[in-house]
């Protein structure tokens, strides 16, 4: 019995012993700035640099929406647009992925069609404000990343969507 609660004690004796190493080490010196900055705290727009991605997502906008079984790009989706085409004239830099996203009653094969379509609508949005099309990849992919998979026609409408990413180097 006697070596069975000495190995309990011992056991809880390094439990403990680590666990004040690890709040020692926790105060005793700032921690180091995270590689990883998509977990960070989002600033609100506050000291974005301007012509970095997050510039573009923060006070530009980076999506645009659609109606079902539409790629016609509506007065809401233009406006956006327009202040894509201003900074993308601004940062020429950056080239843009234009990926388009379906979420319409059909095979998967239709939805792949209408999400393409509405990436292209978008590409030639801002071909005709002056971006040179070299600059722009447009892709549907479909009812692939759905933000969520419901029935309820609000909520899909979420899905029927184009987003622009800012690129480093074109895609092929």
């Amino acid at each position: 019995m006697i070596p069975h609660l000495a190995g309990r004690l011992l056991c809880v004796l390094l439990v403990s012993i680590g666990l004040a190493a690890c709040s020692t080490s926790r105060n005793s010196s700032p921690s180091a700035p995270a590689a990883d900055l998509t977990n960070e705290p989002d600033s609100g727009g506050v000291n974005v640099q301007p012509g970095s991605e997050k510039d573009l997502m923060v006070n530009v906008g980076r999506r645009i929406f659609f109606t079902e079984n539409s790629a016609a790009l509506d007065e809401t989706a233009k406006v956006t647009l327009d202040k894509q085409a201003e900074w993308l004239a601004q940062f020429p830099q950056w080239k843009v992925k234009l990926q388009g996203f379906a979420d319409e009653p059909g095979s998967e094969a239709q939805n792949v069609a209408i999400s393409k379509k509405r990436a292209e609508a978008a590409m030639q949005y801002l071909v005709s404000k002056g971006i040179a099309p070299e600059r722009m990849f447009a892709k549907g992919y479909g009812r692939d990343r759905l933000i969520q998979d419901c029935a309820d026609l609000s909520c899909k409408a979420q899905n029927r969507r184009v987003i622009t990413n800012p690129q480093d180097a074109p895609e092929t």
